[in-house]
């Protein structure tokens, strides 16, 4: 691993590139708002909306999934239906070049995989599958939406704006009616494979990518805003382990003074452009 006071800082990212050909890339939602899929934060990293919902008041309570899950019906079709844009497709070319040691990914919508990328790990899980919470069964998203569309003909009618993850902003609405589905095999309570905010990546999850960062030349951190920590641990990371970083996003980031290159420009161009240049 070259620190960054033995070579000449970068000025682009194809120098980035160059300079540390083995990457380690870090992936949040601005990566996918080209595929019609919301983000969460403004260019100073602040809320565009409520916070999204969090994993105990899940858990606990029932009229929190009562809502989760009619909103759900609305915005679930949005992440399954959105395609890998231009920027997805550009990581996979970076791949196929032997310039990627390891994707990881903040979005649970699964569209680097559908793009072509092979080496990836879905940091925050993946929304196109539901865990029963009790006996831990997997079922396809598609399925449990089905259901919870039969159980509930009267949302299936409403519209509402697209959230992020799979969220609708669907406002005062009487939630009370809506009919919750269950685990057909232990009556378990229904949540989306993902990690809700207030909970935990699994360990294993983290250690496993810690550990490809380590074995990397460098990071480069494309479309997040890093303020949640389970990304933003990485950067902590390889600033500790002299890797040089590198961020491409629109906005600020919580990592601004840990970069050794900060590109505030939009992603796709710029990675079509870099393409170009190696």
């Amino acid at each position: 691993m070259d620190a960054m006071n033995s070579i000449k800082r970068p000025t682009s990212l194809a120098q980035f590139i160059e300079q540390h050909p083995r990457l380690f890339i870090l992936t949040g939602a601005g990566i996918s708002t080209d595929s019609g899929i919301p983000d969460y934060r403004d260019k100073e990293g602040n809320w565009k909306r409520k916070q999204p919902v969090q994993h105990k008041a899940f858990m606990d309570d029932y009229a929190v999934r009562q809502r989760y899950w009619a909103r759900s019906l609305i915005g679930w079709p949005v992440i399954r239906d959105a395609q890998p844009g231009s920027a997805h497709h550009a990581l996979v070319q970076l791949e196929q070049r032997g310039n990627i040691h390891q994707l990881v990914t903040q979005n649970v919508d699964r569209l680097h995989q559908s793009a072509g990328s092979q080496q990836v790990i879905d940091l925050h899980g993946r929304s196109d599958q539901v865990r029963c919470m009790g006996c831990g069964q997997l079922s396809p998203r598609d399925e449990i939406h089905q259901r919870s569309a039969l159980a509930n003909p009267y949302f299936t009618n409403l519209t509402a704006t697209a959230a992020p993850d799979g969220d609708a902003d669907l406002e005062n609405v009487d939630f009370s009616q809506f009919h919750v589905p269950d685990c057909q095999s232990c009556g378990g309570i229904l949540k989306p494979d993902v990690v809700f905010f207030g909970d935990n990546v699994p360990k294993e999850r983290v250690l496993s990518a810690l550990d490809k960062l380590q074995q990397s030349d460098g990071l480069l951190v494309i479309g997040s805003s890093l303020m949640v920590y389970s990304g933003f641990r990485f950067c902590r990371r390889a600033h500790e382990w002299d890797i040089p970083i590198c961020a491409l996003n629109q906005g600020k980031t919580r990592a601004d003074d840990l970069l050794s290159l900060k590109l505030d420009d939009a992603i796709a161009p710029t990675l079509a452009s870099t393409l170009n240049q190696l």
